[in-house]
């Protein structure tokens, strides 16, 4: 967006006192930055220092809010439009575009246009505060087209309104899910995890009640030997926008998306195959050892045997 220049005139510079021949003192800085500034004309655009010298915001959030303002009304400022613009990852624009809200440097609502479409409504203010947000425009809807002359029809007795099918309850959500063998350590680790996930997603700021009823499904995935990083990703990564109820997200991601449990040693190793040993007889006849599994006559006494009959 191209606004005009605001100049004021230059300040003195500092240091009164005149140089060694009488001219100005020389005020070049030893160290640090040394601006060189040259006056836009067109293409520019205007960004408070507040913003630029923000104590809070990280760089990456900087530079997208002045990115932002940049833009002329209407373009398209959504997570993967950013993400194909910038060398950044979806997760880093989120969380960015999620420091500027908290800061009040964006707004975003969902908003359902007339025709049924919902869209993103994205607002940027380049000074936080300055403008209600109930205030600020809505969408024009799209003109309507011009109502045509239509034949008249006969007129139809109404039709008997529909008895509307009795619904359903609804299934009850699948119970949190619990550890086996139970250990102070687990729940310790686990509700020390949950606490943490706000530095991680600010919204994600629970409750110390919302903690003690998350902490046994959190313990269960330790018990099944899940590392804090994969259970922190798991629960913190694609957050909606906006997020409405984060305890009651957490639980439905802590049940559905638990890990099966680890096989142990005896279940990954192939069974043994079994081996019958025949055992040992002793002929009735000549008293030679043959194997078979009842008493008899060996090979030679029964061919014997056969050949006199």
């Amino acid at each position: 967006m191209d606004t005009s220049q605001i100049t004021a005139p230059p300040c003195a510079r500092p240091g009164g006192s005149p140089g060694p021949n009488g001219g100005p003192r020389d005020v070049t800085p030893t160290s640090g930055v040394i601006h060189v500034n040259t006056r836009h004309v067109s293409g520019f655009t205007v960004i408070g220092n507040h913003l630029a010298q923000h104590h809070e915001l990280s760089l990456v959030a900087i530079g997208l809010a002045a990115h932002i303002q940049s833009l002329p009304a209407g373009a398209k400022v959504g997570i993967k439009v950013l993400t194909e613009r910038f060398p950044e990852s979806e997760a880093r624009i989120a969380a960015a575009l999620r420091e500027l809200e908290a800061k009040g440097y964006l707004h975003r609502s969902r908003v359902r246009l007339p025709e049924g479409r919902v869209v993103t409504r994205t607002i940027s203010y380049n000074q936080p505060g300055s403008i209600d947000v109930s205030k600020t425009p809505a969408p024009r809807p799209r003109p309507a087209a011009p109502p045509q002359a239509a034949p008249p029809e006969p007129v139809q007795p109404p039709a008997p309104a529909p008895v509307p099918a009795p619904t359903a309850p609804s299934a009850p959500p699948p119970p949190l899910p619990q550890p086996h063998a139970p250990a102070e350590g687990l729940h310790r680790t686990a509700a020390t995890l949950l606490a943490d996930l706000r530095r991680h997603a600010p919204e994600l700021a629970l409750s110390e009640s919302d903690i003690r009823a998350l902490t046994p499904g959190v313990a269960t995935w330790l018990e099944r030997d899940a590392r804090p990083d994969t259970i922190r990703h798991a629960l913190t990564a694609d957050l909606p926008v906006p997020l409405k109820h984060p305890a009651k997200l957490l639980r439905h991601r802590i049940t559905t998306r638990l890990p099966a449990p680890l096989p142990g040693t005896a279940e990954l190793t192939a069974p043994r195959r079994k081996v019958v040993v025949v055992p040992l007889q002793n002929c009735e006849t000549c008293e030679r050892a043959f194997r078979a599994t009842e008493p008899g006559h060996c090979r030679d006494c029964r061919t014997d045997l056969l050949e006199a009959a």
